[in-house]
């Protein structure tokens, strides 16, 4: 049997790495063009070849997302950036447009290409049709549920298919919105969404300019389009028996603290299914996950068409329950100390959790600490400083939370 792929985002190089050393199968990022993210910080070439290196080394795939709904001019720069890309290593792109598609067939036609899920594919008569022009997989819809991802697969069985399992859902189909262009200036199908669903609205009567009413009967307003997070870590023998072949984790602009711990907690969940015959769902799972900032959890389509219990009609924060304070970076044998790059403030008399790539978590209480050059602290306030706590050594590149 083939084991499902779990499919991580990369923001920038460390997200990659945290990605890869939490248990992540592949990676997708996006270059400095063509991809859907420009608020991520993205690669250059030179970053991606080094992701790449760092990915393949640990027997890793790499995909490059290039799913942009392009005009005219977009093309231009098409063939010496897929040139220089496909120099780096990829193991794939992924696109949304046919043109694109067409293009890079011709340009490179040994390069396997992913449909993104920008291209709304909803049914099989859509899979057999990439199928046939020569793409390698489709990333489903999120609109999707697990009998119909089901059926697609009996269907198209000679084609990977690719299912979200982790992360924003958006209020329209799989990204084609048009309200951050219309109300913000910027272009979602360019990557440059505003995230306008999550804004509080009011009605407004015509006659009335100036009197503002409440969708909702309180004075907070209403996020009428904000949906909660999907989140299927209960339902992972469900999903794999669809026949799926790679579960993808949403989130190129979180946290390297968001990847390290949405991977770990797939990874776990992944590896029990198929370790044993007598597989059990661990709700510590879900409390790791809960553990990273969220807008609450749902299922999406998967079970049923969500309802009113799968937005958040009253706010559009997060819940954050934990902090990232920082990274394992190395042990100092001689003192004794483990090196620790801070990420936020946190001091003396602090209860410490220490999310390792594996292994169970850890605590402590942070009794003594110093900077680089050797003084004491009683509290380390400024992010990316050196923090150094004396402690036997800790696994390297482990999290390190407290509570908020």
């Amino acid at each position: 049997m083939n084991k499902v792929e779990l499919l991580a985002p990369a923001g920038n190089l460390e997200k990659l790495k945290m990605a890869v050393l939490y248990g992540a199968d592949a990676v997708y990022l996006a270059g400095e063009e063509f991809g859907l993210r420009t608020a991520s910080d993205n690669f250059s070439f030179e970053e991606m070849r080094e992701g790449i290196s760092f990915a393949h080394a640990r027997g890793k795939k790499v995909y490059l997302a290039m799913n942009i709904i392009p005009h005219n001019n977009d093309f231009e720069n098409l063939e010496p950036f897929l040139k220089e890309a496909v120099q780096t290593g990829i193991d794939a792109v992924i696109v949304s447009d046919p043109g694109m598609f067409a293009a890079i067939r011709t340009l490179r036609p040994e390069l396997a290409i992913h449909i993104s899920t920008q291209a709304n594919t909803t049914n099989s008569a859509s899979v057999r049709f990439w199928h046939e022009k020569g793409a390698s997989r489709v990333v489903l819809a999120r609109e999707l549920s697990l009998k119909e991802v089901r059926e697609v697969h009996e269907s198209c069985p000679d084609i990977e298919l690719e299912a979200f399992v982790h992360g924003a859902m958006c209020m329209s189909y799989s990204g084609r919105c048009l309200l951050s262009n219309y109300l913000a200036g910027r272009d979602a199908n360019k990557g440059d969404c505003a995230q306008p669903c999550r804004w509080k609205y009011h009605l407004v009567e015509e006659k009335r300019p100036g009197e503002y009413f409440p969708l909702e009967e309180d004075d907070r307003g209403s996020f009428i389009f904000n949906s909660k997070d999907l989140c299927m870590i209960r339902y992972i023998p469900e999903l794999i028996e669809t026949g799926v072949s790679s579960l993808k984790i949403e989130g190129r602009v979180k946290s390297s603290f968001y990847v390290a711990s949405i991977v770990k907690a797939y990874r776990e969940a992944i590896d029990a299914y198929y370790g044993k015959e007598d597989y059990q769902y661990r709700e510590e799972w879900f409390q790791e996950i809960a553990k990273v900032s969220n807008r609450d959890f749902t299922t999406g389509f998967y079970f049923h068409k969500p309802n009113e219990e799968d937005h958040n009609y009253g706010t559009s924060s997060y819940i954050r329950n934990y902090d990232f304070i920082g990274i394992v970076k190395g042990y100092d044998a001689a003192k004794g100390q483990v090196v620790v790059e801070q990420r936020n403030r946190f001091k003396i008399g602090d209860k410490i959790e220490m999310l390792p790539p594996q292994g169970p978590v850890r605590e402590f209480v942070l009794t003594e600490m110093f900077d680089a050059g050797g003084n004491n602290l009683d509290i380390a306030p400024h992010p990316q400083m050196e923090v150094r706590i004396p402690s036997e050594p800790l696994p390297q590149d482990a999290i390190l939370r407290k509570k908020s």
